[in-house]
């Protein structure tokens, strides 16, 4: 290897990946960390990553990029993994990956690692990303050729090599955060049957803590995206963090579920993704008075397979491009406001309306009106039951 740009965290096994990549293969290491709105203390990963030998420590901020250029294509799209997760972890990968590819590139380096496991799926999502996006590049997974196969281990390996090791409770759980989601797995979780400890949630209060009065907002869409919260204009990952803090507040976004890896286990997983779960549920309200009935079906017939590219992890690919573009031409109408009741863990539209809407009050009036003939539905009912009217002639 002449250089490895290695997707670093700061935490115990980016840290002891990072000085064995060093000693393995005898060349530099640049630690990249990509900052998707995570809570970090960015100078001290700078610091111990250069620490611990690396050549460079290069610090990302995609937050914008990752709210604008993933999130909200995906939510334009209301995608939805086994009809509950928001995948907040699979939507990260792909920006994390191009980035690390960009900055090998300018750096030089003809190798990318990571700190995926080999159980998982993010080590699929990480490789299909440099392979779709430069295939050139060497790909080391230490997880998959190391004998470092326990936290003992790891942390006599960094006692060994003087890698800094916190000195706090052990949090026993992994999690995984960004600006959509906090993901929760192992510990307590690995048995289904256990209920979620109320210490581990971080981002939202619990339906019984939330307020006694609900609290309503607005948000107006344009072409499927969120732009502004009560008539204030906020950028992507700003709007989407005060969605967060909303929905936080009102013990929205918690979700326990048993969900199905590529990888082909099932795995037990606890998330917490208060703003995009309002998101999700505004957007589909809008949908209601501005897409057309048919179009809504294909989309929604199309729902399933998107998702699920996105969680196996092929965001790069053809399928996703050509997904991708039939998604957003059904958005082109989406424009809109719709009015939101956040109460106890509940989002509920109470309230849409649009230039574009094509809920007309004189066609769906129960009063009297002169656009709608009523005894044509009895010609329209016979026709479309002419094929079930003559199965039960045959019967007789």
């Amino acid at each position: 290897m002449n250089k490895i740009v290695l997707a670093y965290s700061g935490g115990l096994d980016t840290s002891v990946i990072l000085r064995w990549l060093k000693e393995e293969y005898q060349c530099p290491v640049v630690a990249f960390a990509a900052d998707v709105g995570q809570k970090e203390d960015w100078d001290q990963i700078r610091e111990k990553g250069m620490a611990t030998g690396a050549e460079k420590v290069v610090i990302s901020d995609l937050k914008e990029e990752f709210v604008r250029d993933y999130v909200f294509p995906a939510f334009r799209a209301n995608a939805i993994y086994e009809g509950s997760y928001l995948l907040g972890t699979s939507l990260a990968r792909p920006i994390i990956a191009k980035e690390q590819v960009r900055i090998a590139e300018k750096e030089g380096a003809d190798a990318v690692s990571h700190g995926a496991t080999g159980k998982g799926n993010d080590q699929v999502r990480f490789e299909l990303g440099y392979l779709g996006l430069n295939p050139k590049l060497t790909i080391i997974a230490p997880w998959r050729i190391w004998d470092l196969n326990s936290r003992t281990k790891l942390v006599a390996y960094a006692e060994k090599h003087g890698i800094p090791i916190p000195v706090t409770k052990e949090n026993p759980y992994s999690s995984d955060e960004n600006l959509l989601h906090i993901s929760f797995e192992g510990g307590i979780l690995e048995d289904p049957w256990n209920e979620p400890e109320e210490r581990m949630f971080k981002l939202s209060v619990s339906q019984e803590k939330a307020p006694d009065k609900p609290t309503y907002i607005e948000m107006e869409f344009q072409k499927g995206n969120p732009v502004a919260i009560d008539g204030e204009s906020l950028s992507p990952a700003t709007l989407l963090a005060r969605l967060n803090k909303l929905g936080g507040e009102n013990g929205i976004g918690r979700l326990d579920m048993v969900e199905n890896r590529f990888v082909g286990m099932k795995s037990r997983g606890v998330y917490e993704t208060p703003g995009g779960t309002i998101l999700r549920v505004a957007h589909r309200d809008l949908e209601t008075i501005t897409l057309d009935r048919e179009v809504m079906k294909i989309r929604d017939s199309l729902i399933p397979r998107y998702s699920e590219i996105i969680y196996n992890g092929f965001w790069f690919s053809p399928e996703m491009e050509l997904l991708q573009k039939t998604m957003d031409m059904s958005q082109e109408r989406v424009n809109g406001v719709v009015r939101l009741k956040l109460y106890k863990g509940n989002c509920i539209p109470v309230g849409r309306k649009s230039d574009q809407s094509l809920y007309q009050e004189s066609f769906a009036t129960f009063e009297e009106d002169d656009v709608y003939t009523q005894a044509d539905a009895g010609g329209f009912i016979r026709l479309n039951a002419l094929r079930m009217t003559m199965r039960a002639l045959c019967k007789k």
